[in-house]
């Protein structure tokens, strides 16, 4: 099945990489930051699409943050890890390690609010995806 343009465009023009369990632990390991954005289905979760578009924007006012897109094939495996139940989800890591996540579209100015003070959260470490 091929990605709605919206999150294509997210691996093309933007070149986040698309992760799997067995690829995630390497890319967010080697970032000081990261988000990973968890789509599900966005012929039924519509908000993922609008979080595809606020994603680079706010990759771009917290450039610390290196981004990525989940592999649809992987995302109900690496969803425990990360204690969200509601999709979308951004999952905000430190070193590999957990920082928070926020669900859903949120407004601009909330994402301006959360985002810092979820980078000053003192990480949780998660079961790497080779062990889960």
């Amino acid at each position: 099945m091929s990605a709605h343009p919206l999150i294509q465009r997210l691996l093309d023009e933007f070149h986040y990489p698309l992760l799997a369990s067995s690829t995630i632990d390497e890319f967010v390991g080697s970032h000081e930051f990261s988000v990973l954005f968890f789509t599900e289905d966005p012929t039924k979760v519509k908000e993922s699409l609008d979080v595809a578009v606020v994603l680079p924007e706010l990759v771009a006012v917290f450039p610390q943050l290196a981004a990525a897109v989940i592999d649809r094939d992987s995302e109900k495996q690496l969803q425990g890890r990360y204690h969200f139940v509601t999709w979308p989800a951004l999952v905000f890591l430190k070193r590999g390690d957990f920082l928070g996540s926020i669900i859903k579209i949120q407004n601009w100015d909330d994402y301006l609010q959360q985002i810092p003070d979820i980078l000053k959260r003192q990480p949780q470490a998660v079961v790497a995806a080779t062990e889960a």
